[in-house]
């Protein structure tokens, strides 16, 4: 074993108790996974085992070193390449001694480290970065860059186990491509946090943070996914039980009550003939009504319990049932062209154009288009050029009258000085009156003790359940949505929630996304490569 967690407990200020009792390994051979929704504590958990954090209590036990790879990287940007390695002493040692400086300090510090500038070249090179000297200030790195350089350390320092926090976020098509490779190749243990579902598959176990537990899942993503619907079905199952039992104690309860009339009337007459004390009797009646009512008590609290859990798992099926309906008709009829470039290109001030091939595409109503590209590609400028947000400098744009929709990673549309009522009000679009429109957010999730929140303070899944709203108080099925990055910072949950949404909707989708799995799934079928 290499790495052991045992009795750890965590909470944030003031109780918030993110996980507790929590008892794992990680072996030689394993490349295992952490999922759960948004603010389980993962990313907290990694950097406990990472040696970052401390457990408030319980103990960790390393046995052999570990590398961690982060999901956020501003603690490293006053730092060199070479620092944030932690061979820049190593480096400046060698340059000192080829230099002709023979102190001996310079040789231990080297040590048999005489070729750490090739390796690096070679690492660097392997990860597609042999641009960046190790001098580079860090923060001059884009997010992929600064990914790539810490998995190239892995491979550098060589530990025997690697700690990965959401790799792929930064990372495009083409590097996220290595990546997967790398991890199916990799012969060290391997402890990833990830939404990322391509990524899942390739590791197993599945250990699902979850109510500060830890439950574990013994096979890659697909397993863990059938056996996730296997609970739900039987949480139903139960839950019907409950309520079938539920219903047979308050039939039981109302025959018990019957029964007690009659017997009351048998009571009156006995006493008049010279029967049982009243107060026997009542008593008897009063002690048959105390034991109903606590069966039946005891049956509902089961049902509440079991239908609570049931409402959490599949609030977002409710949503996403709200969208498909939303989205049930189609737009407009196949085949208008809605937006046809010719030659088109555009330059950012100061800048070379973006494409060295100028762009010629057509969309039209009802396709269903990802486009693609790396990193920096002009992706995100090539939405605004389609939505008319930006003017083309080169070539023809021809954009027809359409409605649309854009959904981005950022949700933009959120204005975050607003309450959610305000939000949903301003979006209200197609009028509803205000008994209708709080109807709404109470479908979205969104009861009466939220409308007055800031959506400053919402988290990633509420903001991204009220832009959702917000879509539908503003349009009915517009003629086409556009996505940008979509699935970027959300859990596995607003994943599959997200493309229940958008493979039921029928009118035209265009779509920016390293996720191949989701274009799948949404159903994209032709992609414009940048």
């Amino acid at each position: 074993m290499l790495l052991t967690a045992q009795h750890i407990h965590f909470q944030l200020p003031p109780n918030r108790v993110l996980f507790d009792d929590l008892h794992f390994t990680l072996d030689k051979n394993d490349h295992a996974a952490i999922t759960g929704d948004n603010g389980a504590g993962k990313s907290t958990l990694l950097k406990i085992l990472a040696g970052i954090l401390a457990p408030q209590s319980g103990t960790i036990i390393r046995n052999a070193p570990l590398y961690y790879v982060p999901q956020h990287f501003g603690q490293f940007n006053d730092r060199t390449v070479a620092q944030v390695l932690g061979i820049d002493a190593k480096i400046h040692a060698l340059q000192a001694i080829l230099n002709g400086d023979t102190q001996e300090s310079h040789f231990d510090v080297l040590g048999d480290d005489w070729d750490i500038m090739e390796r690096c070249e070679q690492l660097f090179a392997r990860w597609n970065i042999a641009h960046i000297p190790l001098t580079t200030a860090f923060s001059q790195l884009s997010g992929g860059e600064k990914t790539r350089t810490f998995l190239a350390g892995s491979d550098l320092v060589a530990p025997a186990a690697i700690l990965l926090d959401e790799p792929t976020n930064h990372l495009d098509k083409t590097a996220r491509a290595q990546l997967y490779e790398w991890v199916d190749r990799s012969s060290k243990a391997l402890l990833v946090v990830s939404h990322d579902r391509q990524l899942l598959e390739l590791c197993h176990p599945i250990w699902e943070l979850s109510n500060a537990r830890m439950q574990v899942y013994g096979g890659n993503y697909s397993f863990y996914e059938s056996k996730k619907a296997e609970e739900k079905a039987a949480l139903q199952q139960q839950i019907a039980h409950a309520e079938k039992t539920l219903k047979e104690a308050r039939a039981a309860q109302q025959q018990a009550f019957e029964k007690q009339q009659r017997e009351n009337a048998r009571g009156n007459k006995s006493r008049k003939e010279g029967g049982l004390p009243k107060i026997l009797m009542n008593g008897r009646r009063d002690q048959a009504a105390k034991t109903t009512a606590r069966q039946q008590e005891a049956h509902a609290e089961k049902v509440a319990g079991l239908q609570a859990t049931l409402d959490a798992a599949s609030s977002n099926d409710q949503v996403a049932r709200i969208m498909k309906g939303h989205f049930a008709t189609p737009p407009g009829h196949k085949g208008k062209i809605l937006v046809q470039a010719e030659k088109l290109n555009y330059a950012h001030p100061g800048n070379e154009p973006l494409w060295p091939q100028p762009l010629d595409f057509i969309i039209k109503s009802g396709d269903r288009l990802a486009i693609a590209g790396n990193n920096g590609s002009g992706k995100s400028t090539l939405i605004k050029l389609i939505t008319g947000k930006l003017p083309p400098q080169q070539g023809r744009l021809y954009v027809a009258s359409f409605s649309s929709l854009v959904l981005d990673q950022d949700y933009s549309d959120i204005d975050r000085s607003k309450t959610v009522w305000q939000q949903a009000a301003d979006n209200n679009e197609i009028k509803l009156p205000e008994g209708a429109l709080n109807t709404m957010l109470v479908r979205f999730l969104f009861g009466p003790d939220t409308w007055s929140k800031s959506c400053s303070a919402l988290s990633g899944g509420e903001t991204l359940r009220l832009a959702l709203c917000c879509m539908t108080l503003r349009s009915q099925s517009p003629d086409m949505i556009i996505l940008d990055e979509p699935t970027n910072n959300l859990d596995l949950t607003n994943i599959q929630m997200l493309t229940q949404i958008f493979a039921a909707y029928q009118g035209t989708l265009v779509v920016v996304s390293h996720d191949a799995r989701f274009l799948s799934e949404t159903g994209v079928t032709e992609t414009l490569q940048l």
